[in-house]
């Protein structure tokens, strides 16, 4: 299934990296990850509560995730 995480505190194509390698074990695919929308989009089967902890030990924070 789809997710789409809204994260704040990524400023650089640095942190976009960090964030798709938190999510890269997760994920059934490839993430996609946007600087300027501020989400990345992920096909995985993990809880929000494994989302939220994998983008907060990158250091960054979850504002809302959403199925899509």
């Amino acid at each position: 299934m789809k997710k789409k995480i809204m994260i704040e505190g990524m400023s650089c194509g640095h942190c976009k990296a960090h964030v798709e390698e938190a999510l890269a074990p997760l994920a059934k695919g490839s993430v996609e990850v946007s600087l300027e929308g501020k989400y990345a989009i992920v096909d995985t089967e993990a809880d929000k509560e494994t989302l939220i902890a994998a983008i907060d030990e990158a250091g960054y924070d979850v504002t809302s995730i959403d199925e899509i």
